[in-house]
């Protein structure tokens, strides 16, 4: 662990002096967030038992010295940002009043959430996309966190453990992963091995043990000497240097595991003084160690989005994987920038990548249909380029889908994607691209019914963002045609009529519960998030006050008549496996979905629940279609001929795909496996009970 020194406030204004200049012009912003600061936190000290303006500063010094920030703004909301969270005087609007109206708003994005009650877990969620939501907006608040959280991770050590774990914790699943998404490669290594160390402090020293060996290690360096011999010969100038992975490079984020080893942990390091020179080296390289086919990877004909350039090459020699990294000066210091050149630009037209930058954090701040952590993790993985038919380049994280190219493309072609051509190939919308893959997007006029299955295989934030959305409004579509529905069904039990959902005085039940309007109302009656009782006595008592009703309804359930089996809006349950062309299925109102059981469900026994929380589910079966493959299990079958027969004489509309025998043929009862398509849920029906009444048992669970 890093030991703490004593902070030097005058050694860091001399330094600051040096950095940023004198005291008056531009950065006198800064040098005024500077001593308000000083002040707000004179009173206080830090774990380690330092002056506790020592963390902002040190903050700032991160900001200004190894990640190249010079904006007094940002360098002034730095100093300031734990002023508010600790400094029960200080307000944003102090801050804003004070310092301006940016400063307070970067303050504001990274200070954590006042006066929460809830749980812990909700709790830290709410300040992740507090966090991500305002660097939407203003990318100087994600600078700020990932600085904040390298100094807390370099002088934590007289924390208490539990303490350590948890903001180490973190740090691996949030904050490394996020400075490495937005191209600080530098500070992301740091902050995993710093992390790493708390983590897992035993494997951890074992590893490093072994990052001390390689270091050291004879032969790595007899091939250093052999390329610069070549070098020489070859009248270039090139620097030539090995580095060693960290502890950063062992980490499985997956599994959440430090490895023992790694493929390749040693890196040489080729730096020359222009391009033409890099693909020269290049040649060099190859000549002396023949390279692993397919390995060499281009980044300066196709830099990364973060900007990053360089020529990578793998090669086994002596048994032992190397990379090699050909690059000039220039390009070693725009990688280490990422984000940092295209904000500093202060263009009026922003980049690509910032663009792609802000998306993912708006939709990681925004949308709680997608898992930010996921998100986080994908966005960080290596990358593929693809293209479209014009030959734009298309660049998307290893393992991208279809869907991924076609929202990529355009929000409306990801939304009416029906498959891809992939040169001759057809590709569907969930199948995986690889680099150099040329693709073509076939649509639809009408937006496609996706499965939510789907949304798990796709890698980029816009698409999985777009499909949940999709869903949403799948969902709400059918919660509130059922909310229209029961509240009616439920109206006409108390003898109230039902033109009243009409009237104008309607907003007055909307306002009572905080819904924009009826069609709202429906929904959340239809998700289960309003009670459907107090919704009616509502109704009731703004407007048929004072007239007689009937007497409140018990017993039978309200029923609903459905026409889909769309798997965004309704779940079939597990615990009862029930089939939409049986009677006596119940749905359950939930803000997931309808969950649908059978009436006699053990688990619906044990809830105990209310009439007006479940309704009575039947499906018109002939509307309904089905388009996925089904499955019959017969898994005692006496007579294979007769089975085999009543195959061959079944319905119709069964549409038999395959039938496969999962016993051994001497056994004395066999055991088939039957998949088939089927046009509609009547055609089913039809289907089922011609093996009910040929008297062959069957097991069947429908997939929707």
């Amino acid at each position: 662990m890093s030991n703490e020194t004593q902070f030097d406030i005058a050694s860091f204004c001399q330094d600051m002096e040096v950095e940023l200049g004198g005291q008056h012009g531009k950065t006198a912003l800064f040098w005024e967030a500077f001593s308000y600061s000083v002040h707000a936190h004179q009173d206080q000290k830090r774990k380690s038992g330092e002056a506790y303006v020592s963390h902002p500063c040190e903050v700032t010094r991160i900001l200004v010295r190894e990640l190249g920030v010079r904006d007094p703004g940002t360098l002034a909301a730095a100093v300031l940002h734990d002023t508010v969270e600790d400094v029960p005087e200080v307000t944003t609007e102090v801050i804003g009043e004070m310092f301006g109206r940016e400063v307070e708003a970067i303050v504001d994005g990274v200070t954590k959430i006042a006066n929460f009650e809830g749980d812990r877990q909700t709790f830290y969620k709410l300040v992740h996309r507090k966090l991500f939501t305002g660097a939407a907006a203003r990318v100087e608040v994600l600078l700020i966190k990932l600085a904040d959280r390298l100094h807390n991770l370099r002088t934590m050590a007289s924390m208490p453990k539990h303490k350590q774990q948890k903001i180490a914790d973190e740090t691996l699943d949030v904050y490394a992963p996020m400075a490495g998404v937005v191209g600080l490669y530098s500070l992301k290594r740091e902050l995993y091995d710093l992390a790493l160390r708390y983590r897992f402090p035993r494997q951890a020293h074992k590893v490093e043990n072994l990052i001390a060996q390689l270091e050291q290690d004879e032969a790595t360096h007899a091939i250093i000497e052999e390329l610069r011999e070549d070098v020489r010969a070859a009248w270039l100038n090139a620097e030539i240097s090995i580095r060693v992975k960290g502890l950063w490079a062992y980490f499985d984020p997956v599994n959440k595991l430090l490895n023992k080893e790694i493929e390749t942990p040693l890196e040489i390091l080729i730096e020359v003084d222009d391009i033409p020179s890099c693909y020269r080296l290049l040649g060099l390289v190859n000549q002396r160690f023949p390279p692993i086919p397919r390995t060499i990877r281009d980044f300066i004909a196709n830099p990364k989005p973060t900007g990053y350039q360089c020529l990578h090459v793998r090669a086994i020699i002596r048994g032992q994987k190397y990379l090699f990294k050909i690059r000039t000066h220039e390009m070693i210091n725009d990688g280490r920038s990422g984000i940092i050149k295209e904000w500093s630009a202060g263009g009026k037209v922003s980049s690509s990548f910032e663009n792609g930058i802000k998306e993912l954090l708006d939709i990681l701040g925004s949308d709680e249909g997608v898992s930010y952590r996921d998100m986080i993790a994908v966005s960080g993985k290596k990358e593929i380029y693809t293209y479209t038919p014009k030959g734009d380049s298309v660049c998307l994280p290893a393992n991208s889908t279809v869907l991924d190219f076609a929202f990529k493309v355009h929000t409306e072609v990801g939304r009416r994607c029906l498959y891809g051509m992939a040169g001759d190939r057809k590709l569907s919308p969930g199948d995986p691209l690889y680099d150099g893959n040329r693709v073509k997007i076939i649509t639809q006029k009408e937006p496609v019914d996706f499965e939510p299955a789907i949304l798990e295989l796709c890698q980029t934030a816009r698409a999985r963002s777009e499909l949940s959305k999709m869903f949403r409004l799948r969902h709400r579509a059918l919660a509130r045609e059922i909310g229209r529905s029961i509240i009616r069904q439920e109206l006409k039990r108390y003898g109230i009529p039902i033109e009243v959902l009409v009237l104008e005085e309607m907003e007055y039940v909307c306002e009572t519960y905080q819904v924009a309007d009826v069609d709202t109302l429906f929904q959340q009656v239809g998700k289960g998030n309003l009670n459907l009782k107090e919704v009616v006595q509502s109704i009731r008592t703004h407007l048929y006050e004072d007239k007689e009703i009937l007497a409140p309804p018990t017993g039978a359930l309200n029923l609903i008549y459905l026409e889909t089996l769309d798997p965004a809006a309704i779940k079939f349950s597990r615990c009862c496996h029930p089939v939409p062309v049986e009677k006596g299925l119940i749905g359950l109102l939930s803000a997931r979905g309808l969950s649908v059981h059978r009436k006699d469900c053990d688990r619906i026994q044990e809830l105990k629940m209310q009439r007006e929380d479940v309704v009575e589910l039947r499906w018109r079966l002939k509307e309904t279609r089905m388009e996925k493959e089904q499955t019959l299990l017969f898994l005692k079958v006496p007579n294979r001929n007769r089975f085999l027969m009543m195959l061959g004489v079944a319905p119709e509309e069964m549409r038999i795909q395959e039938v496969i025998l999962l016993s051994h043929r001497q056994a004395a009862q066999s055991a088939w496996e039957v998949k088939f398509m089927v046009d509609t849920l009547l055609g089913l029906r039809n289907i089922l009970n011609h093996f009910k009444k040929a008297g062959i048992e069957y097991d069947y669970a429908l997939d929707q």
